[in-house]
């Protein structure tokens, strides 16, 4: 039998509902059964489904994936400090296991110890859902097709002028990163900004299950995991599912994009109160005299209630006011006064998915290989051509567009003929980038056509030279990323 952690920390057991302190092992019991044990008042730090990510104190989720099943890592996990595990399966006799499927007597057992619970997920969910009972603070989700983190991370930005604010790392978006998410945030949170993923029908009504957001923004919605979800319909539906579980207006409120028909309509969708944002002055908060800057940002004015506000962000691109917009609006639904919401759009910290970087012979690269679709291609286009040089779109394969897939590639080129001076496709659907490019007037001798990144890399190396700006963008699934790996130069 596995030793006993030595060092726990403990939490009054006497806290009463609704007030409780860190989150405790006894909660995770309560979350799973309806019953709390006066034993296990042990504090969780913590949750994971990677051993790699377990620190002492954290819940170790056993999920079965594709690959692995967390159950074959439970030695690593609590060698690594993990308080308990949620299991579903038998496992090594030696663990210690309270089995939480028919629990009569609670057993207390030393910690670390297992938790058998019916499905791993359903428990963790479950878990994930009583803890943001418990928790007295306000919840922003954040969806839509393109610009989900960024929004999130400068929404964050600037309700932390005001409030102590959490935000979910990464894209812990989904049916297991939003609740592992919600296990990290504690009572002495007074915000949290939470993404939310797509990909079926249905699970942004989950998450907010989970999560019950007070507060619901829509970035957009564009053809992203059409393959996925099986048509534009289904993608809409699957996005309005967070306005049309926000709660109603004084406490519920929707950010709609007033530019975009798809999420203006949202509005006939929800109880909640609506405040729409864009480009348009019929909005409640709108931008205008929008300057791109290149690498030094964007700079605009802010109009809202017969108020105007000059602001330059450190975000690249024009397509970044909507993102400025959408946190501002966040900061003004959240009580922010003006002053508070202009220093965090103006001194953001936040991690941008595309940066320049030093490429070959004094040539500069854009990096925007997070991942792909018609629309942030279209925004990374936009930036490319407020810039000076010698201006080369080094441009990738989309995955996942479903019918829309030519049509998308299409939309591309035509854009791409406009701002680039060189085109370099990589891939077989990106070779209808380069055609309808050719179409739209690029020269032929200004377009190569590539099948793989190797291929990329290599004529990259004889092309690119000084004063060159290259933007590189595809699909994750292509690792792009490798291409701007290659070619950095460090200083």
């Amino acid at each position: 039998m596995r030793p006993s952690h030595t060092m726990e920390k403990t939490a009054d057991e006497s806290t009463p509902k609704g007030k409780r302190g860190l989150l405790t092992l006894a909660d995770v019991i309560e979350a799973l059964t309806g019953s709390r044990p006066k034993a296990y008042q042990a504090i969780i730090t913590d949750a994971a489904i990677d051993t790699r990510l377990v620190t002492p104190g954290s819940l170790f989720v056993a999920i079965e994936g594709e690959h692995t099943n967390g159950h074959d890592y439970l030695p690593e996990a609590f060698e690594r400090g993990a308080l308990a595990a949620l299991i579903d399966r038998e496992v090594d006799p030696e663990l210690r296991v309270l089995d939480l499927r028919s629990v009569s007597d609670w057993e207390v057992l030393e910690t670390p110890l297992c938790l058998r619970v019916e499905n791993t997920v359903q428990a963790l969910q479950a878990a994930a859902r009583f803890w943001r009972e418990q928790l007295e603070l306000r919840v922003i989700g954040i969806t839509g097709s393109v610009g989900k983190s960024t929004s999130k991370e400068l929404a964050a930005e600037v309700l932390e002028q005001r409030y102590r604010t959490y935000k979910n790392e990464g894209n812990l978006n989904n049916e297991i990163g939003l609740p592992l998410s919600l296990l990290k945030i504690t009572p002495a949170h007074e915000r949290a900004v939470l993404e939310m993923g797509f990909y079926v029908p249905g699970e942004i009504a989950l998450l907010s299950d989970i999560a019950k957001p007070q507060v619901g923004v829509i970035t957009n919605i564009s053809e992203v995991h059409l393959e996925r979800a099986g048509s534009m319909e289904a993608i809409v539906k699957g996005k309005r599912e967070l306005v049309e579980n926000l709660p109603p207006d004084p406490e519920g409120v929707a950010i709609l994009n007033i530019d975009d028909p798809r999420v203006r309509e949202m509005a006939e969708r929800t109880e909640a109160r609506v405040f729409y944002y864009g480009l348009s002055m019929e909005a409640d908060l709108w931008a205008g005299d929008i300057e791109g800057l290149g690498l030094e940002g964007v700079r605009f004015v802010f109009h809202h209630g017969g108020e105007t506000f000059r602001v330059r962000v450190p975000l690249l691109g024009r397509h970044s006011v909507h993102t400025a917009l959408r946190a501002a609006a966040v900061g003004l639904t959240e009580g922010l006064p003006w002053d508070r919401i202009l220093a965090g759009l103006t001194q953001t910290h936040s991690q941008l998915r595309l940066v320049a970087v030093n490429g070959p012979g004094g040539s500069m690269i854009l990096d925007d290989t997070y991942n792909a679709a018609p629309a942030s291609v279209l925004a990374a286009l936009n930036l490319l051509e407020d810039l000076d040089g010698r201006r080369i779109a080094v441009l990738g394969d989309m995955l996942e567009l479903g019918e829309f897939e030519e049509r998308g590639h299409r939309m591309v080129g035509a854009r791409a003929a406009q701002v680039a001076q060189r085109l370099i496709t990589v891939g077989e659907r990106a070779r209808w980038i380069g055609e309808e490019a050719v179409r739209a007037g690029l020269a032929e001798s200004e377009i190569t056509t590539l099948s793989d990144i190797d291929q990329a890399v290599e004529h990259l190396r004889r092309e690119i030279g000084t004063g060159d700006v290259v933007l590189i963008k595809g699909s994750r699934g292509l690792r792009m990323d490798k291409i701007v790996s290659d070619l950095e130069v460090l200083d």
